[in-house]
């Protein structure tokens, strides 16, 4: 009786291995589907519920830097932001479509020059950019020469 008892334990020793090893290869794929050309990802500006335009930041050291490193909003005005921003964004959009600093750039941004942001967006619009200058060593060629070094 112990002889078939060994022999059913051999077995199911060696089913259990041969059902992992073919498990396996399935738990090493990846659990989500890359994101195709059709579904880029886009930072897009929106209306807060007072109706100003805002842009969410999702780093926990964005405030950190918005608050102790960056200039005050009151060093600038809004065509000079304004300008600025054209500039940087469509910086920004060429890395991220020609797939270059891939580890910093995640996405898109979908910023209109025409369209009327506001002083405090533009601000932080042209804070995001100084703020990876500062974080990532990314110089970008609309940053001021003050707004690029690293502090």
């Amino acid at each position: 009786m112990s002889v078939f008892f060994l022999c059913t334990f051999m077995i199911m020793k060696n089913l259990l291995l041969l059902f992992i090893i073919f498990l396996l290869p399935l738990s090493c794929t990846a659990q989500t589907d890359p994101k195709s050309d059709k579904e880029k990802s886009e930072m897009k500006p929106s209306k807060n519920d007072d109706g100003e335009w805002d842009l969410t930041v999702i780093d926990t050291q964005f405030d950190y830097f918005l608050n102790a490193v960056a200039k005050p909003i009151s060093q600038y005005s809004e065509s000079y932001l304004k300008t600025r921003n054209t500039l940087l964004a469509s910086e920004w959009n060429s890395y991220y479509s020609s797939g270059r600093y891939r580890n910093v750039i995640e996405s898109s941004i979908d910023y209109d020059p025409k369209e009327k942001y506001g002083l405090k967006f533009e601000y932080k619009l042209y804070q995001v950019f100084a703020y990876v200058n500062w974080k990532y060593g990314l110089r970008m060629s609309g940053l001021s020469g003050s707004d690029t070094t690293r502090y």
